[in-house]
């Protein structure tokens, strides 16, 4: 069958957690696309493995309506020393991937593709790349695209430059030269890919992954970001808001906490930082109310978080695909000071609707100029919020994957 634009298509959507409730970055990019697609009049299949990190049950995306289904499968993948030590040893799969790779998934996803009529399997980034061979086996006419939210191995790179432990700096190259050689073997085996920055696009194509590798980015629900006109910013504060859980942020805000904080708190007493996210560690969490820092932890609604305070902050270092953080921000009006990589692969310039910070001193002195009354930050989070209607409007993104689908149905067709 070919996917068209005139077509209902069926998509079978294979993702490494179930996508809701929509609090991070991936959750947020896998749920939107879901809905996306629903509201569109397709039918999606949401096969998830059900984490005990973030457990739901089968009914959480029936909001969205009938054309929505989720097949939750029960995985532990939490991180067991003995199980990585075991998996250093014996096995060539990252660890990473390795925790994923289940047999009652694969047993879910045979069964899915053999009593089903899929038109197109989309699969939720390098985790779950895994089964490829599986939807190959079972269904070799169906168009298989990969979403790659990051490029994988870059991010580990990245993290195993800058420790200092050197039995922890070996791991983590070690564990970065097993992702790459897992993503130049799996990923080029797509139909297509779907890169959620072009920075990304380009690290896909050097991989080996062949055309069509599409520049698609996460969008934005507008109904779920509208900005609550009730809600007044708290003067001369700041934020930071993101998942511990995930390396790079908890990476990001001690390297601010240790080398820009103490000179802004010494410089401007009053400015107030709030720390909002999963899994804070304790020593971040013991700084609350020292230093006019504080800590809220996990927050259930990130748009109410974000329009208590002025200006959000994104100091990361490491990391790939897109800040969905920094979008949905922006989406709200915020100014966002960010470093370079924080912003990469989003439409935006440095001084317009965003200001841009890697060296220590030159954030101190956008801070300054925010508590001095001498930044323009009202006027920068209107226009960053002029640059998501305009280009990231989650419906404009719908329209982008249904082309690429429809693209593939024409490919397969002329073949």
């Amino acid at each position: 069958m070919r996917p068209s634009y005139s077509s209902t298509l069926h998509i079978l959507q294979l993702c490494p957690r179930v996508p809701f409730p929509p609090h991070d970055g991936g959750a947020i990019a896998m749920y939107d696309v879901v809905a996306g697609l629903a509201q569109a009049g397709h039918r999606v299949t949401v096969l998830a493995a059900n984490t005990p990190k973030h457990a739901q049950h089968a009914d959480v995306l029936d909001h969205l309506g009938p054309n929505v289904r989720l097949v939750p499968v029960s995985i532990d993948t939490r991180m067991r020393p003995t199980h990585a030590l075991r998996n250093l040893l014996t096995s060539k799969l990252p660890y990473t991937v390795e925790r994923f790779v289940n047999p009652s998934l694969d047993e879910q996803l045979t069964h899915i593709l053999q009593t089903e009529s899929i038109d197109i399997v989309q699969v939720e980034g390098t985790f779950v790349a895994w089964y490829i061979d599986t939807i190959r086996r079972i269904a070799p006419h169906v168009p298989v695209v990969l979403r790659a939210h990051n490029v994988e191995y870059t991010i580990w790179q990245m993290l195993a430059s800058r420790e200092h432990h050197f039995a922890k700096a070996w791991y983590l190259r070690h564990l970065a030269r097993r992702l790459e050689q897992f993503e130049r073997q799996y990923l080029p085996r797509f139909d297509a890919v779907a890169a959620i920055t072009e920075p990304d696009r380009r690290r896909l194509l050097a991989l080996g992954c062949p055309e069509p590798v599409a520049f698609i980015p996460a969008g934005v629900n507008a109904t779920r970001l509208a900005p609550d006109p009730t809600i007044q910013p708290q003067p001369r504060t700041a934020f930071i808001i993101g998942s511990h859980e995930w390396l790079p942020n908890r990476e990001g805000v001690e390297w601010f906490l240790t080398n820009i904080w103490p000179q802004v708190h010494e410089q401007l007493p009053e400015l107030e930082l709030h720390l909002a996210g999963r899994a804070i560690p304790p020593h971040i969490q013991q700084r609350h109310g020292r230093d006019n820092i504080h800590v809220h932890g996990f927050v259930e609604s990130a748009a109410h978080f974000m329009q208590q305070y002025e200006l959000m902050l994104v100091p990361l270092l490491s990391g790939g695909g897109m800040r969905i953080k920094i979008i949905e921000g922006m989406a709200l009006g915020k100014c966002i000071l960010s470093t370079g990589l924080g912003s990469e692969g989003i439409a935006v310039r440095e001084g317009h609707d965003i200001l841009l910070c890697d060296e220590p001193q030159v954030w101190v002195a956008r801070l300054r100029a925010y508590y001095q009354g001498e930044l323009p930050y009202q006027q920068i989070g209107y226009e960053a919020q002029r640059t998501i209607a305009r280009l990231y409007d989650n419906r404009r993104v719908i329209e982008r994957f249904l082309q690429l689908y429809s693209n593939l149905g024409s490919l397969r067709e002329s073949a």
